[in-house]
């Protein structure tokens, strides 16, 4: 289902949707000495109510945030940066004239480029408006593919991307194919669509590795939900969350093709590391192993590089498919979730509440023998962030079970949330401060941020927490070399109560 997540322009170190140059070094003029575990809220606007704050986009040009604002008028909110302690609202640009909802925002030199869903129907194809950031005038209006959930621009600055999501309508009726679209922005914004056609002939392959297919027509290409798009810093490469898919695609940009769908496969909750808290009925947090995997279908995304290798950081944040004419969700207690006798042989014991019964299940998979009753359990999401090999699609690190550990150790876990995603890692952005490679993540359920030393990407190191406003969705950094202050910031926006929250570090 479409979610929102981060803003992150990599060119300028500042990427939509957790993009990221995390090898480039700052000016040689600026070098800031700052500490890394240390970051403060220094300065906050709020914009409005629900729905209000969900992704943001900073202008260094113009020293402008833009914030997407769908809590009524359908617009982008212009808010003045200069002072990051004292955010001003400026204006915002009305998009009722475009006949869209924004979904997302992404910046480059004096440019905004803006995702925008067809109204009233977003099974439509989409359109991306490029606006001047000191008039908010229109550069250039581009037609997309249906639904553009998120958009950023290359590195260079010479692509636009969108991940089109291509949802059903709730009758299935229309089903459109999820797609990416490429625009060449020195090529007049010329526009290249891709669907996944040219890799359905690997679905056999796909699905033994823990790729998903379902749906009423179980037409592949329909099926695809792209999610989220974060490119290499030397622009040649693109990675795209297909998080309902569980797997993650990588496209060539100057071939402008799909090379390889990377599935994702499933985390074993019954491993002692991975050990979780599955209800939400049994009087608070109480980590144990349970006899049952987890799909990955990772969210948000950003990539980083050391040594030459590519590396894409995911947040595993997991999502079902809830419509009319097909639901793939179930809690383990439902009379319709039978357990094989044989591989649960308690399985009264295990559909109480208390223990594993009040756990959501994609209710599709886990029938392994065709025979009615599930031989295996398959819940949403790894409630972690991973990191993978760019190249191979292979894990290299997995949170395992740290995020809810931390959450718990500092009094924020929300135990409400235990039978579905728990803390929900809905966005990732990493970035480089001096010689480390730093990663920011957004817990969507706990209302704060976690900070890890990613620099050895096989052993991260936990850094710090910081609070965020409610139901943080958009994670945007800002290095020193391009923030009015000249150090860096953290820019959190909050969907759940409007708030913008600026966070800054303390110097060494």
């Amino acid at each position: 289902m479409r979610k929102h997540g981060i803003t992150f322009l990599a060119a300028m170190m500042i990427l939509s949707s957790c993009e990221n140059d995390a090898n480039k070094e700052e000016s040689p003029a600026l070098v800031v000495n700052e500490n890394t575990a240390s970051f403060k809220e220094i300065g906050s606007i709020t914009i409005g109510g629900s729905g209000a704050a969900e992704i943001s986009a900073y202008d260094d040009v113009s020293k402008k945030l833009f914030v997407v604002n769908n809590s009524n008028t359908n617009r982008i909110d212009v808010i003045d940066l200069s002072n990051p302690a004292i955010p001003v609202f400026v204006t915002s640009i009305d998009l009722t004239p475009f006949n869209g909802t924004s979904n997302s925002v992404a910046t480059y030199n004096g440019k905004l480029a803006v995702a925008l869903e067809s109204k009233p129907n977003k099974q439509n194809i989409g359109k991306v408006i490029v606006f001047d950031t000191t008039n908010y005038s229109v550069i250039k209006e581009i037609m997309v593919g249906a639904l553009p959930d998120m958009i950023v621009f290359s590195p260079d600055g010479n692509y636009i991307m969108t991940a089109n999501e291509g949802e059903p309508n709730d009758t299935y009726s229309i089903d459109p194919d999820g797609s990416v679209s490429i625009i060449a922005v020195n090529n007049n914004y010329a526009v290249t669509t891709l669907n996944f056609e040219s890799m359905s002939n690997q679905l056999g392959v796909l699905k033994t590795k823990g790729f998903r297919v379902a749906s009423p027509t179980n037409n592949f290409t329909a099926d695809i939900e792209p999610e989220y798009v974060t490119i290499s810093s030397d622009s040649k490469t693109a990675w795209v969350t297909l998080q309902e898919n569980n797997g993650v695609a990588k496209i060539d940009l100057a071939s402008k093709k799909i090379t390889n769908i990377f599935p994702l496969g499933f985390k074993d909750f019954n491993l002692s590391g991975n050990a979780v808290d599955i209800s939400d009925k049994d009087g608070g947090f109480f980590a144990n192993t349970w006899k049952v995997k987890g799909m990955f279908q990772p969210d948000a995304i950003s990539n980083f590089e050391i040594n030459k290798i590519p590396y894409f950081v995911t947040a595993n944040e997991g999502d079902a498919r809830e419509y009319s004419a097909f639901v793939d969700v179930k809690r383990i207690s439902s009379s319709s979730v039978i357990l094989d006798p044989i591989l649960f042989p308690n399985a009264a014991a295990l559909k109480l509440e208390t223990s594993m019964g009040r756990l959501n299940i994609n209710t599709k998979m886990g029938d392994i023998d065709e025979d009615g009753d599930f031989d295996e359990l398959v819940s949403f999401g790894a409630r972690s962030f991973s990191i993978w090999n760019g190249n191979t699609g292979e894990i290299v690190f997995d949170s395992k079970n740290e995020l809810d550990k931390k959450a718990q150790e500092l009094g924020i876990y929300d135990d409400n949330r235990s039978d579905d995603k728990s803390v929900e890692p809905e966005s990732v952005v990493v970035t480089k401060m001096g010689d480390k490679i730093i990663l920011f993540v957004g817990l969507e359920r706990v209302d704060a941020v976690m900070v890890y030393d990613v620099t050895n990407p096989a052993a991260p190191k936990f850094l710090q927490t910081f609070k965020t406003g409610d139901a943080p969705e958009g994670l945007l950094f800002i290095p020193a070399s391009k923030s009015p202050t000249k150090r860096s910031l953290v820019v959190v926006s909050s969907e759940g109560d409007g708030v913008v929250k600026i966070f800054q570090p303390d110097l060494n």
